[in-house]
Order: structure tokens, then sequence, then C-alpha cells
């Protein structure tokens, strides 16, 4: 049974409820150039698991490379959101941190993800 969690961004301007698939325990971070430069802890959750509550016009997308992956994240904050992940499109992952009375530091060792040497990239 999965549980429902309410993110939001920074400033409030973005709320989403969120079902993850596996609760917190697909917490990781990923290595690729712009996720160790992000530094949010992600979480799964599946293509329907994620309604936009408030602030849709608010979310910017970012995408590049193989522009499979689409990064959202609050336009006035900055606040990255959710992602849908390049290495299985039919899936999110959501920010940890984002996730409202959710703390990562109280879920350490999170595991890192190796993005550096993904295999779309071979």
């Amino acid at each position: 049974m999965s549980q429902t969690h309410t993110l939001t961004c920074h400033c409030g301007a973005v709320a989403l409820e969120v079902r993850l698939s596996d609760g917190l325990a697909t917490a990781r971070r990923c290595d690729c150039s712009f996720c160790r430069r992000r530094g949010a802890v992600a979480v799964s959750a599946p293509l329907d698991g994620i309604t936009i509550v408030k602030g849709a016009d608010n979310l910017a997308l970012y995408q590049w490379g193989t522009m499979t992956a689409k990064h959202y994240f609050c336009k006035t904050c900055g606040i990255y959101t959710h992602h849908q992940r390049r290495s299985n499109p039919n899936e999110y992952g959501v920010n940890m941190g984002g996730l409202e009375g959710v703390n990562p530091a109280e879920h350490e060792p999170i595991r890192w993800a190796d993005g550096v040497n993904h295999p779309a990239d071979r």
C-alpha cells in the first residue's frame, strides 16, 4: 500500500500530491552532470502518481542531451519538484526534500546511482 505525500516548493507557489512507488525505500542520489549540481535526493513515483494541486503555470521544464528526462522546477524559487526519469521514462523521480514532514538527513545513508555511465550514453 502506497502512502500519499504533499510536496511543495520553497515559496509555496507549487504543490503536488504524490503517491510513491515504494515509500521512501527508493531514495537515491545521482552523479550525472545535472543531478550532482542539483544535489537533491529523489524517490520514485509512477507516472499516474503525481497530481499538480497548485501552480502548474509556475512550473518550468528543463531538458538537454537526449531530451528524454523532463526536469520540473518552480519558476519563482527555483526548487526542483520532480522529473520524468531518463533511466525509466515510465516513472517520476520526486524531490524527497520537498515532501512535507520528510527530512532526507534522517534517512542516511542514501545510495548513489551511476548517472555518469548511463546506458543511454553508450
